[in-house]
């Protein structure tokens, strides 16, 4: 058996170990390791590894005549995406559930639409001027009938900035 390596027992056929134990070697320890790391290796990453840290850190030369180094143009801002006027928003949607409603196909409430007790009076309203219309004379007409009905009272509803009678108007 070797000086410090653990032992094990030596199998013999299908699962018989037999009397003597072989040795596992030993690793060599880690501080007999780190003096040839440090002597042949080390002095010559050593430039390298500095110079990757300083140039990373900000610290590079800044040029022979002492002037700073020259930096990047600020980056122009973004063009932000062009927002919907709130008007054209609610005018949208009330369209949308108005003609669902007339043509029969909407379920639910106007909470389950999405919409304003204030966007629902709109709804019921250009609702029940469309009807008529689409009796006499079809459904396309009727349509257009919602849609100007809904515009309109859309940009009253938005004229001062917003719904003045609280969230629910």
């Amino acid at each position: 058996m070797e000086r410090g390596g653990a032992t094990r027992p030596a199998v013999r056929g299908p699962g018989r170990p037999l009397l003597a134990t072989v040795p596992l070697p030993t690793p060599p320890a880690l501080p007999a390791l780190l003096p040839a790391v440090f002597t042949r290796a080390f002095p010559a990453a050593l430039p390298a590894a500095l110079a990757t840290v300083l140039l990373a850190a900000g610290c590079g030369p800044s040029g022979r005549t002492g002037a700073p180094a020259p930096s990047l143009p600020p980056p122009s801002p973004a063009p932000s995406p062009s927002a919907t006027a709130p008007k054209d928003v609610c005018a949208r949607v009330v369209a949308h559930w108005a003609r669902e409603v007339l043509d029969g196909t909407a379920y639910g409430d106007y909470q389950s639409m999405g919409l304003s007790n204030g966007q629902y009076d709109i709804l019921r309203d250009a609702v029940d001027a469309a009807r008529p219309v689409r009796e006499r004379q079809g459904a396309a007409l009727a349509h257009d009938v919602i849609d100007r009905h809904v515009d309109e009272a859309c940009a009253a509803r938005h004229r001062a900035g917003g719904p003045d009678e609280g969230a629910w108007r």
